[in-house]
């Protein structure tokens, strides 16, 4: 029974055909309807270079699985729906200015859109839960990290493949206070998605949330996470440029240490709440 398992599993790994991103189901349009809206639509203002990104992205081409995952989200999840798409157009915005060969590391692995693939095994009510998370819950949901880690290096028989590294390290920080193994992160390129991963998590519709962070506070949490050593300074810097209506060189870009943004109310992200009581171990 075992034998006829393995040999399914490694015909379902032999058998793997790359797909489209851009042309399965609505992703496209989905993508530039978000590209349109606040916040994203004073970054995305460039049309030129928004055909460009969108024509690259064209020739992305992602394993069955992680397209199916997408399907999953947009029924059950929409804010990881939304989430990874963003994810993707905005670091592959940001890596234009920041990573020489990205192009190649995009295509070889279609790391952006499976950065959060992981996510796949946590449940629902767990994903969209409106309260504080308690601290199993939390553990819980930190393992899609892993999960996406092992998944992904299953179907691209690689341990080392960038996607499935990417997937296990964007909640990483410079400093080493990321999770879930605490090293602190040197890839520019996992960089770029875990900022950008942070910056959508700020200003998009969160259900642990009632309203988003607006852009300028958004900005000053990722500013301050620069201040503290946990991400670099060139990434921030990009991205504040390219919200910048001017938009200049992240190099001619000076950013103010002064905080004058307010988190929105409400807010239970970061929130430990009380263990339930099991009624099984009294």
């Amino acid at each position: 029974m075992n034998d006829v398992l393995n040999a399914n599993l490694v015909n379902d790994v032999l058998n793997v055909v790359n797909y489209s991103l851009l042309r399965h189901g609505s992703v496209k349009n989905d993508l530039l309807h978000s590209l349109g809206q606040p916040p994203y639509q004073a970054i995305f203002t460039d049309q030129k270079q928004i055909a460009d990104i969108l024509n690259f992205m064209e020739t992305v081409q992602i394993i069955l699985p992680a397209l199916q995952s997408l399907d999953y989200f947009k029924k059950n999840d929409f804010y990881t729906y939304h989430h990874i798409l963003m994810v993707f157009a905005l670091s592959t915005l940001l890596a234009q200015d920041i990573v020489s060969d990205y192009r190649d590391l995009i295509l070889e692995t279609a790391s952006g859109p499976t950065h959060d693939f992981g996510k796949i095994c946590i449940p629902l009510n767990l994903l969209k839960k409106t309260g504080p998370l308690t601290y199993s819950e939390r553990k819980l949901l930190e393992h899609h990290t892993i999960a996406g880690y092992a998944l992904l290096s299953y179907y691209h028989q690689d341990i080392q493949s960038f996607a499935a590294r990417v997937a296990r390290d964007h909640h990483e920080k410079k400093d080493g206070s990321g999770y879930p193994r605490g090293i602190p992160l040197e890839d520019p390129m996992v960089e770029i998605v875990v900022i950008s991963d942070i910056y959508d998590a700020l200003v998009s519709s969160r259900p642990y949330r009632p309203i988003s962070y607006d852009n300028r506070t958004a900005l000053e949490e990722i500013t301050g996470m620069a201040e503290r050593n946990e991400i670099s300074w060139e990434v921030v810097k990009t991205l504040v440029a390219l919200n910048r209506k001017a938009k200049p060189h992240s190099s001619e870009c000076s950013i103010s240490i002064e905080k004058r943004g307010t988190p929105p109310p409400g807010n239970a992200y970061g929130i430990i709440a009380e263990e339930k009581n099991n009624p099984e171990d009294n």
